[in-house]
């Protein structure tokens, strides 16, 4: 479910007068995606995406998620270009909520991450991190370390409901990534986010990256962790060293790791298990019941966070 606010025809004809493309051919909503209302939008001039913020999103981080998203598109990355009014102003209001249109990008999702999926998904990411080199503007990383005690706190009442003694599973386990957690690497702007429902593929190249309303400014390598627990864990928890090797080559060619970034690769992994399973704990025992709102089993981050926990170097994703 993806669609929270509806718009009326006439609301839409009325905020597309602001706009100089044209008027609405066809209008219709996209289920993918649980954060905002989005549309797939064909005017007389073209496709595109509309996209309505609900609730979740600060509609102070707007500006930034797609100033970046601007910068990264004008740079040649195959993202969203936010269009701007007439006024020249990309973010603006519709149906009582923040909204913007986008450039529509073509492509599907793989629905089973295949091995040849995986370097050009490491490509991208490290072409991603060099192009955002140069936008001067900083968001804070809402989602990352400082962030996970008080998001397991607010798990606290029900989650040992998921799995008995899950909680002091967590609490051990965060305590370690905590006093673990590497300082002085590069620091950059990062996707956060960049699961495979998020990046779009034709035949065997990445014709485009999406939704980037996680998107940061944090530790870089940390987004290349992001994407081995993403892209390189099988359906029954097996880790695939070989997809991790071919995601981590690809991305090394275009942005060489350094061997710090190398050395901290298992507790940043341990990280971005940790981030996602507490996100979905929180929905699993947050969302009310007959919510149209799917909720992600939390358990599956466990096994990778385990995973993690036992990789004892970087040579254990295949390096």
């Amino acid at each position: 479910m993806a669609v929270y606010t509806e718009v009326t025809d006439e609301a839409l004809a009325a905020f597309l007068r602001e706009y100089a493309i044209g008027e609405a051919i066809a209008f219709r909503g996209i289920a993918e995606g649980v954060e905002n209302s989005n549309f797939s939008l064909r005017t007389t001039s073209g496709d595109y995406i509309l996209t309505l913020y609900e609730k979740r999103v600060d509609p102070a981080d707007l500006p930034w998620f797609l100033g970046l998203m601007e910068h990264l598109a004008r740079a040649g990355i195959s993202c969203p270009l936010p269009v701007q009014g007439a006024d020249g102003v990309a973010l603006r209001e519709l149906a009582g909520r923040k909204a913007a249109i986008t450039t529509f990008l073509p492509g599907v999702w793989p629905r089973r991450v295949r091995l040849e999926h995986c370097a050009p998904v490491g490509a991208a990411l490290a072409r991603l991190h060099l192009a955002g080199a140069d936008f001067a503007p900083i968001r804070a990383n809402a989602l990352g370390p400082a962030g996970w005690a008080p998001l397991l706190e607010r798990c606290r009442g029900s989650g040992d409901d998921v799995q008995p003694g899950l909680l002091a599973e967590l609490d051990s386990s965060l305590a370690e990534i905590l006093a673990s957690w590497p300082a002085g690497l590069p620091v950059g702007h990062i996707h956060a986010d960049l699961f495979p429902d998020n990046v779009f593929f034709l035949h065997a190249d990445v014709s485009g990256l999406i939704d980037f309303y996680f998107a940061a400014t944090d530790i870089v390598a940390y987004d290349v962790a992001i994407c081995l627990n993403a892209w390189c864990f099988e359906t029954d928890g097996a880790f695939n060293a070989t997809k991790a090797r071919g995601l981590l080559w690809a991305y090394d060619a275009v942005r060489p790791l350094s061997e710090a970034e190398r050395a901290a690769l298992p507790v940043l992994c341990q990280g971005a298990a940790i981030r996602f399973l507490l996100t979905r704990l929180y929905d699993w025992v947050n969302t009310p019941a007959g919510a149209m709102v799917t909720r992600k089993d939390p358990l599956e981050y466990l096994r990778r966070l385990r995973f993690h926990r036992g990789a004892k170097n970087w040579q254990a994703y295949g390096i």
